[in-house]
This record gives C-alpha cells, structure tokens and sequence, in this order.
C-alpha cells in the first residue's frame, strides 16, 4: 500500500485481482464447497490448512467455484489412489509451501515492474492478471512438464538398474553472511542472493546437477556422479576466493552414498554429513566424506592414520586430497574427513 493509497483502495484491488485470478468474487462459505464438493467439511478444512492458508470460519463467504473444483480434483485423486492418506500431507504440503514462495517472488516482482512504468498499484497489478498471468501459467506448466520428464527418467534409470539412489550432495554456505546482509537494504541483499542463487543453478546446471533447495545463504545441490560435484564445489570455491570475482567466498561439504529421496528433497545419513562438513569447512575450502574419496579415487580407504598428507588420485579428473583429522559433529563421532584440491597445473 502506498503513502496515498487507503485501506479501501488497497481492498478494491484485492477484490479486482480475487474476480481476475480465481474467476469469480468470493460467494460460498467452507461449508457450501465441502458439500458441492462431496467432500466432509474436516476434510476441507485440513486440505487447506495444509496449503499454507490461513483459517476461515465455516459461516465466512471467502471461497469460489473455483475451490469447489479444486476439492473435486482434489476427491478425484484420493478415489483414484493417487492420493493416499500418507501421502496427502506430504503433497499437498509441499504444494503450498512452493507455491507461496513463487507467489511473493511473482508478486514483488511484477510490482516492481509496474512501478518502473510508472503505473499505480491497481493498474499495474490488474494489467498484469490480464497480460501476464495467463502467459506466465503457461509457462509454469511447460516447465513443470520438462521436470516431470527429467524426474521420471531417473527414477526409470534407478528402477532398470535395481539399485538404490546413490547420490553426490553438497551443501554451500556464504561465507561471513550475517556481516554483509548488516551492510545490505533489503532490496539489494535479496538482489544479492538472487545473483549468487543464478551463478550457482548455471554452474549445476552445467554439469548435470540439480539445486535441492536453499536455506537461507545456504544451497543444497545434489548430481548423480561424484566427479560432477567436485568440478561444481571446486569451481565455486575457486570464483569465491577470486578478488576480482564479484561471486561471494563459500565453503562446501560434500558426501556420497545412498540418498532417500520424496517429494523433490533428498534424506537420508548421506545428506547430514555434507552438512555437518560444510559447518565445519574453512573459507573456500571443500571437505569430501570416505564415500566421495573412495569414489573419486577408485580405491578403499586404508583407515591408516595419514593426518595431514597428500593423496593423488590418477583418475577422477586429477583431484588431491588431504587428509584431515577426524572430526566430532553432532550426530557424528570422529568422521574420516579430506579436503579436497584441484591438481596443480605443471609448469
């Protein structure tokens, strides 16, 4: 809202874009879509609970056609087996949680573009239901469409090779985060991770990988060959330490081993230990776990105890490793640990 704009401006807005985007003012309470819906009212209830949305009371005229759909859909899925009561939470949570972050990231952004143009609130926000939304909907499920496909081929690929999912994951942390987002508004520090979010996805991207989530200053990255995530961390830890690269310092901690994963995120010991590792990594360093070293090097680890010493390796792209203390984290008694190096070239 505006300086000159009024709660009843502000509501007139909301009242246009809920007509524009859910196709039709709000005219039924909880109750009326639960029975249209053929749905039990708990049921309803929970479901949008479970979306991310907050509470109204079941005499409240706040729903549309439109949510007497989405239950229907919604009945459709569980009838079919799709949606099965353990699965319900997950999904539908997910959902929510997704789709509430785009929203605030397509919101301010389109804001800010309106602003730019010189538009206020009401007719930047109304052109945008009409231009831009069905485009960008469109848009949503081409992509949502290319992961499906990406999705289903790993899982196709593990199903065929009767494995488990055996997976690299490396968790990136911005190194002195908290000094820096003092010094920052809160616009150029959201414009700040954003470029460092984009530099990473290219990087990943690049080389096969797959970005899990973020955390804050944190990325969770997973690729399906070890070797893929050393040439990612080493590279990101090299444009860290680079002065002339904008890119911020990081540290990284990498395992790899077998990986659960459910609904896009990955679980499992494997996932706990890159991140125990990259709690305790120096600036611009990688610290790799026994799995990466003996998948890297192609041999199993003696367990001798070589504290500080230099492993070439002769294959997996020409990495050293040193081997380090054992270190104690939580969850974790004394970790076998390496810090991973690029080869340096001959002169």
């Amino acid at each position: 809202m505006t300086a000159s704009e009024g709660p009843a401006e502000a509501g007139g807005v909301v009242d246009a874009l809920e007509e524009h985007l859910l196709g039709a003012r709000p005219q039924l309470t909880q109750r009326e879509v639960a029975e249209q819906a053929g749905v039990p009212l708990e049921t309803a209830n929970e479901l949008w609970h479970l979306l991310g949305f907050a509470h109204v009371p079941d005499d409240a005229v706040a729903f549309t056609p439109a949510d007497v759909r989405a239950l229907q859909l919604t009945s459709d899925l569980i009838r079919l087996g799709v949606l099965s009561q353990d699965r319900q939470d997950g999904l539908v949570r997910t959902w929510g949680r997704s789709f509430a972050r785009l929203a605030d990231w397509q919101v301010a952004l389109l804001a800010s573009v309106a602003t730019e143009m010189g538009s206020d609130a009401t007719e930047g926000l109304l052109a945008v239901s009409d231009e831009v939304m069905p485009r960008v909907e469109e848009l949503q499920s081409y992509v949502w469409r290319r992961h499906l496909l990406s999705a289903s081929a790993r899982l196709l690929a593990e199903r065929s090779s009767g494995t488990a999912s055996m997976l690299a994951v490396c968790f990136v942390d911005i190194v002195g985060y908290t000094s820096r987002s003092r010094t920052l508004s809160d616009r150029e520090l959201v414009t700040w991770l954003e470029e460092f979010e984009s530099a990473v996805l290219s990087l990943t991207v690049d080389r096969g990988g797959r970005i899990i989530k973020n955390i804050g200053d944190e990325l969770l990255i997973v690729t399906d060959s070890p070797e893929a995530m050393a040439e990612i961390a080493l590279e990101l830890t090299r444009r860290g330490a680079d002065p002339d690269d904008p890119f911020p310092a990081v540290r990284a901690g990498v395992a790899y081993g077998e990986v659960v994963t459910r609904l896009g995120d990955v679980f499992g010991p494997v996932v706990n230990i890159a991140a125990r590792l990259t709690s305790v990594a120096r600036p611009n360093s990688v610290l790799v776990d026994v799995g990466t070293y003996e998948a890297l090097t192609g041999h199993e680890d003696d367990d001798a105890d070589h504290h500080a010493s230099d492993h070439a390796s002769d294959h997996a792209g020409g990495y050293r490793f040193r081997r380090l203390r054992r270190v104690s984290v939580k969850g974790y008694s004394r970790l076998k640990v390496w810090s991973l190096l690029p080869v340096v070239p001959d002169k």
